[in-house]
């Protein structure tokens, strides 16, 4: 059975960077591809970023990209999420999701595993 387990979560003032984690067991990254969503009070899971089974592209959504890098580390089958500059509007939780390799990376529903979520505030 896959599990995904997010850490690295918690509150941090505008400006800020914090960096999640994603521990995968029950099968290597190497054939998943991989994303980070986010869920704030009252909306939707958004997508945030992603990155390709074969580890040689990634994705961004428009409101984070140039302050978040999404990367994985192979040899401890984790996947991260750098995230800079944060903003208050950055606020909310943060899940990693597993998905046999797909074309739609921004959509939830291509996405077939789901870790429990990290929470992220970030202050003004």
């Amino acid at each position: 059975q896959v599990q995904l387990v997010e850490s690295g979560g918690g509150l941090v003032q505008a400006g800020g960077s914090l960096r999640l984690s994603c521990a995968v067991s029950g099968r290597t990254i190497g054939s998943y591809d991989m994303g980070w969503f986010r869920q704030a009070p009252g909306k939707e899971r958004d997508f945030a970023a992603g990155i390709s089974w074969t580890g040689d592209r990634t994705y961004y959504g428009d409101s984070v990209k140039g302050r978040f890098s999404i990367s994985r580390d192979i040899a401890k089958n984790t996947v991260f999420l750098q995230m800079n500059t944060l903003k208050p509007e950055d606020t909310a939780v943060y899940y990693c999701a597993a998905a046999e390799p797909t074309t739609n990376w921004d959509l939830s529903k291509s996405y077939d595993t789901w870790g429990q979520g990290t929470q992220v505030t970030v202050s003004s």
